[in-house]
């Protein structure tokens, strides 16, 4: 089964930047659709981004657009989240997620594979 690993999470100060990445085992990353969903204490997990395996179009939640951007390489094995003027309100527990099929509908339960995610705390 495929195994992902997050990493890059910590303690930032209000407008500060952190780059998450996602490593994941296997040699079929490619084909997979991946995504970045989050947890806030006392919340459910949402959808943050999310990146095609063709790379073609990007997707955004509304609350993050134009301050993350989320990318993969490929060639190794690796998704990111930049994540640039953060906010208190981001802080959550962000996991990488995996669409083995690859539908593109971006669902929590169209993911096949999770992290055990990396914590994100943006103080005021």
């Amino acid at each position: 089964q495929v195994q992902l690993v997050e990493s890059g999470g910590g303690l930032v100060q209000a407008g500060g930047s952190l780059r998450l990445s996602c490593a994941a085992s296997g040699r079929a990353f490619s084909s997979y659709g991946m995504g970045w969903f989050r947890q806030a204490p006392g919340k459910e997990r949402e959808f943050v981004a999310a990146i095609p395996r063709s790379s073609g179009y990007l997707y955004y939640a509304t609350s993050v657009k134009g301050r993350f951007t989320i990318s993969r390489d490929n060639a190794k094995n690796t998704v990111y989240l930049q994540m640039n003027s953060l906010k208190p309100e981001d802080t959550a527990v962000y996991y990488c997620a995996a669409d083995r099929k690859a539908l593109g509908t971006w669902t929590y339960s169209a993911m096949d594979y999770w992290g055990k995610g990396t914590l994100v705390t943006v103080s005021s």
